[in-house]
């Protein structure tokens, strides 16, 4: 069975995410402290990735998103991994959590995850942002990526986890034009982005990309979350799309998360009154909330 585009169904209401991919993976006993993360499995137990895929369309998910957070060029060179092995592990990510999609009736989608810069500096960065690089050189880092990616089909680019508007133009000037759907997806401090600018600067920059079907927010708190994706509404003119983490805080250099988890599924119905059409959870969120949150949209939300 065939879905319909992700971006049509928007129009008909919300759809739910998964939640963390890394999180599923740590509670089936995987040691994901190393600088590829989840990614390393894509190497070691791909079939792994699949049954956590499984585990939150089980739970209810209505979309995967795949093992390439943390892929990039750099660091699986650093493994003895050329750039046409890079290229497959991509692909590979697609084929993944389109094998467990394809075990479950009604409508599912794949979106292909494309981390930011920081991810693959694997201390933090992307909590903060501030990489000194240009726009062009961003550019020129996440094309290749970009490219792989798109040649495996997903039905979806989720562009995630962005603290910084150099990177927010650099991967919309990526993928308009390209035709490929994708959402936009910043992490953010409020209503700033992890780099202190305003977020509405980096939701109005994808009004004119039609190729962004949503614009919002993951791996951040929950705290004024309404408020921010209304503004992501308002300013983009498209749907919303927010998916927090429990709440808690990583730090890079320890690669640690501390701190109380507020992660409430129900405030779900918040985020979709606010114009979200996109819901589910980011680092910390695992198949029972998602289970929950989609219990509480109920169904035709």
């Amino acid at each position: 069975m065939t879905s319909p585009p992700l971006g049509a169904a928007l129009a008909r209401g919300a759809v739910v995410l998964d939640g963390g991919l890394a999180t599923r993976l740590e509670e089936r006993g995987h040691d994901l402290s190393s600088d590829l993360w989840s990614a390393r499995l894509l190497l070691e137990r791909p079939e792994e990735i699949v049954a956590a895929h499984r585990d939150y369309f089980a739970a209810g998910a209505q979309v995967a998103t795949t093992a390439s957070y943390q892929v990039s060029y750099e660091a699986m060179q650093a493994r003895g991994v050329d750039p046409a092995g890079t290229g497959e592990l991509l692909a590979l990510s697609v084929r993944l959590a389109r094998e467990a999609a394809d075990e479950f009736e009604g409508d599912r989608w794949v979106a292909a995850s494309v981390g930011p810069y920081g991810a693959m500096l694997a201390d933090g960065a992307e909590y903060r942002g501030g990489y000194g690089l240009s726009v062009a050189e961003l550019r020129a880092w996440h094309r290749p990526r970009l490219e792989a990616l798109m040649a495996a089909t997903p039905d979806v680019l989720a562009l995630e986890t962005i603290p910084c508007l150099a990177e927010v133009e650099a991967v919309l000037a990526e993928v308009a034009g390209t035709g490929v759907s994708c959402w936009l997806s910043l992490t953010s401090d409020g209503l700033v982005t992890r780099e202190g600018d305003p977020l509405v600067e980096a939701f109005a920059m994808a009004r004119d990309v039609a190729e962004v079907v949503a614009v919002g927010v993951n791996c951040c708190s929950t705290e004024r979350l309404d408020e921010v994706l209304t503004s992501a509404v308002r300013a983009s003119g498209k749907p919303a799309v927010g998916y927090p983490n429990s709440g808690e805080g990583w730090d890079g250099e320890t690669r640690f998360w501390s701190g109380t988890g507020a992660f409430d599924p129900g405030a779900a119905t918040g985020w979709v009154a606010a114009g979200a059409r996109l819901v589910g959870g980011c680092c910390r969120v695992g198949p029972a909330d998602i289970a929950r949150m989609v219990d509480v949209l109920g169904p035709g939300e």
